[in-house]
């Protein structure tokens, strides 16, 4: 890779090289939402910027493969163990089952990201699809003396490790303890920061989905669901390891902890962390009773890609405090910057040096942690620079591969001569290529581009993905 990504790793605590496991492929993991609510526009936040994350690593040239959770089972309205599974919590809110609950809330969150423009995650896997693989991993932890079963559930034993509390510093040490002070006690835990890794019927009898296990029926933890999707999709070496600042402690420390144990190696080598969303009093909760969702933004007018932007003018290691006047700020910066790009016209050819000096822009503000604020800029810098709209089109579209704000969406399309059905018949070639190289079946990748050479279609792989022209 030419240009190397900087960014700050939360478990070292300094902007470091992104340096993957296996050069130039990234394996990427995303915490996805508990499913029993809609997701606000604070969660929104950190998959807006984990997207633009995944977005600036292909952008780049990296083979960036990511996977995605959903948490549709035993997520519990504390983070430490206590209280009720937020699932059930939904279902009685709203006189539906668990599943149903699930579904609609998945489908709701999914309908928010497209509306976002945030790509869905290659693989997307619902916690309740694995629970063999929960079992397995809980009955190794078990055997190599990581776990422990108490009052019929299986716990983590977190004296077992050096260091538990990966991600503090002493003081933090000390905070997080106290914290936990306040935490409703559970008898069977041998160590106050000891974690569930399965729950049996000795608690929450009331829970609508339990499986048979060797301990009993029962229920996976909230914590060993990702460490066991993210190791079973994507190894057991993870380059990047993605989610808000809310999910440093307890869940992502528990993460740790079992999957190394598990392992018996070190496991994920870089932590992704995105700030808080806050209002005039404070961070933006579920718990608050209304709460701001994409929806209601669009009922009061507001393009959801207005929000994107808001979030990509600031930077994500930073808390960011949503008010109505700032918002109403960036509409009218978004609609006049849609406005100014679509006077421009399809005129000359794109400059290769004017290309290659703003592209180089634009990657090193991606490249210096993440900075979205600054590649806005770059944007905004190309408008006035002294060339031809075909060049800044060109590098806008280009640029807009990663912010995602629909820039070029207002300016006329060119009239093409290609059969619609002809470049469906294409892109489908082109997705089936891209899957068989995913698969490392080349000579099929190879099959496929003679076949289109064949028809007198010829393809091109750039920076910016497959391009494909008619020959002749």
């Amino acid at each position: 890779m030419e240009n190397k990504m900087q960014l700050y790793n939360t478990l070292t605590r300094k902007t470091e090289t992104f340096v993957p496991h296996t050069d130039g492929k990234v394996s990427m993991y995303t915490c996805g939402p508990t499913v029993y609510h809609f997701a606000h526009i604070g969660n929104l936040r950190s998959y807006i910027m984990e997207d633009v994350l995944e977005k600036s690593l292909r952008y780049l040239g990296y083979d960036v493969t990511r996977v995605m959770n959903i948490t549709d089972v035993g997520h519990l309205s504390s983070d430490g163990d206590t209280g009720e599974d937020k699932m059930l919590k939904g279902a009685q809110r709203e006189h539906k089952t668990v599943m149903e609950i699930a579904k609609y809330y998945t489908d709701a969150f999914f309908a928010d990201c497209a509306k976002l423009n945030i790509k869905t995650p290659d693989q997307v896997v619902p916690a309740t699809q694995c629970i063999p693989d929960f079992i397995a991993a809980v009955e190794k932890l078990l055997e190599k003396g990581y776990a422990y079963i108490a009052g019929e559930n299986v716990y983590f034993d977190t004296s077992k490790l050096q260091d538990y509390y990966v991600f503090s510093s002493q003081s933090e040490k000390e905070l997080l303890v106290g914290v936990r002070d306040d935490v409703e006690e559970d008898v069977n835990k041998r160590n106050k920061s000891d974690f569930v890794l399965w729950f049996t019927k000795s608690k929450f009898e009331n829970q609508e989905l339990k499986w048979e296990s060797p301990w009993g029926v029962g229920y996976p933890g909230w914590h060993i669901e990702c460490s066991c999707i993210a190791i079973g999709r994507l190894g057991e070496y993870l380059d990047l390891h993605c989610g808000g600042v809310d999910n440093i402690f307890p869940h992502h420390t528990n993460e740790i902890a079992q999957s190394e144990a598990y392992l018996g190696h070190p496991w994920c080598g870089h932590w992704f962390h995105v700030q808080h969303l806050n209002d005039k009093s404070g961070k933006m909760s579920k718990s608050k009773g209304d709460f701001l969702t994409v929806s209601l933004l669009q009922e009061k007018g507001y393009n959801p890609l207005v929000y994107r932007m808001f979030c990509l003018q600031s930077h994500y290691r930073k808390p960011l405090e949503f008010s109505y006047e700032v918002l109403d700020n960036v509409n009218a910066a978004y609609t006049k910057l849609l406005k100014r790009i679509s006077e421009l016209k399809e005129e000359g050819q794109p400059d290769p040096a004017v290309m290659e000096e703003y592209q180089g822009k634009f990657q090193d503000a991606l490249c210096s942690d993440l900075n979205t604020s600054m590649a806005i800029t770059v944007v905004y810098d190309l408008l006035r620079a002294e060339t031809n709209d075909s060049t800044k089109l060109e590098l806008i579209r280009s640029f807009d591969q990663v912010l995602s704000l629909g820039l070029t969406d207002g300016v006329p399309k060119e009239t093409s001569s290609v059969d619609a059905q002809l470049e469906a018949y294409v892109l489908q070639k082109i997705q089936e290529r891209a899957q068989a190289k995913k698969e490392k079946d080349y000579a099929k990748a190879d099959a496929i581009r003679s076949e289109l050479l064949e028809k007198g279609i010829a393809l091109e792989d750039t920076r910016e993905g497959v391009k494909w022209k008619l020959l002749g």
